[in-house]
């Protein structure tokens, strides 16, 4: 029997399916009883599980990042879908299919390293192109940058969609570099290919992603920062000759200015044409990422609107039922 997965429920579905746990926690209610809450995700989504009258020994009965088996009832609450459980319990990861627990599968991350390869190896700046050599040539920074997610709640929030969403940045900028005859196509991809490398250093986990110390004390824009000065070092021996120096402050501006307000913890104000760019091109993947992903999850499966979400402080309008095509205007 094909398993159903956590965007195929509905209000008081009976679900016995495997989930991956993260954020497990064991809290008190009003009347100081126990219970465990945890988030359940697979490839589809994300949804937060409680446990009434639970206990210390079912809490340690599973770790953050372990597959469960789950016994439960959905019921929506607050706009959002949530579950009841009956019964928790570790399952083993050999019993598993992989593939129904990662957004972006093994075989597209392959794809799209191939492609992430041959975009920087084919730039013909001589030091951009040394220098993104000495990234691809570091195995530990490819193996962070390629399995984790571009952010632990918000867009590309899943295994892989950090080289997702910076991939999808660098083609949209090739192709805006194109049009735009006075921009530096070549610097724009890379600041493109950089902007979000930090995060590699941000993050950590396998499966129950969090933030590192450094992360918490530096943000993803210092550590990539930091990373770049490693690897400019790098790429001077490669050469046998000094990086240019303005190049390096382009791209090191680039990283610092991504986020394009000071609101949006921002370091610096796009300053450069190619700063400003990347930064629209990054608040578009992101925005629409978010978009999509809201009304796909949506639980208003009869209305043309979703239920209304704060961190966009507004709904979003889905598309009229098709009964109701014809009365546009009403």
């Amino acid at each position: 029997m094909a398993r159903r997965f956590i965007n195929q429920f509905t209000d008081n579905d009976n679900v016995n399916e495997v989930f991956r746990a993260s954020n497990k926690m064991l809290r008190t209610n009003r009347n100081g009883d126990p219970y465990l809450q945890v988030n359940l995700t697979d490839k589809t989504g994300m949804l937060t599980a409680r446990m009434w009258n639970a206990n210390e020994t079912i809490y340690g009965s599973f770790d953050n990042g372990d597959y469960v088996r789950v016994e439960g009832k959905t019921q929506i609450f607050q706009g959002a879908m949530q579950m009841i459980i009956r019964k928790i319990y570790r399952f083993p990861a050999a019993d598993v299919n992989p593939d129904d627990f990662a957004a972006v599968s093994s075989i597209q991350i392959d794809k799209l390293v191939v492609k992430l390869t041959e975009k920087i190896r084919s730039i013909q700046n001589l030091a951009l192109q040394a220098l993104g050599e000495c990234y691809l040539i570091d195995s530990d920074f490819m193996k962070a940058f390629t399995t984790l997610p571009a952010g632990v709640k918000l867009h590309h929030a899943y295994p892989g969609g950090l080289l997702e969403h910076v991939f999808s940045i660098m083609e949209i900028a090739e192709r805006v570099g194109g049009y735009y005859e006075k921009l530096d196509t070549e610097l724009l991809v890379f600041g493109a290919f950089l902007h979000d490398t930090g995060k590699t250093l941000e993050l950590e986990g396998d499966s129950d992603f969090a933030y590192t110390d450094a992360g918490q004390l530096l943000g993803h824009m210092q550590l990539g920062i930091s990373l770049l000065e490693q690897k400019i070092a790098e790429a001077e021996k490669l050469m046998g000759e000094s990086f240019p120096l303005e190049l390096a402050l382009r791209l090191k501006h680039m990283i610092l200015s991504h986020h394009g307000e000071y609101q949006f913890g921002s370091a610096k104000l796009p300053m450069t044409p190619e700063a400003m760019v990347l930064h629209c091109l990054d608040l578009l993947d992101s925005k629409l990422a978010t978009f999509e992903q809201f009304i796909a999850d949506d639980l208003n499966a009869d209305s043309a609107w979703t239920t209304y979400h704060t961190n966009l402080e507004r709904k979003l309008f889905k598309g009229l039922p098709k009964g109701k095509q014809g009365e546009a205007g009403k």
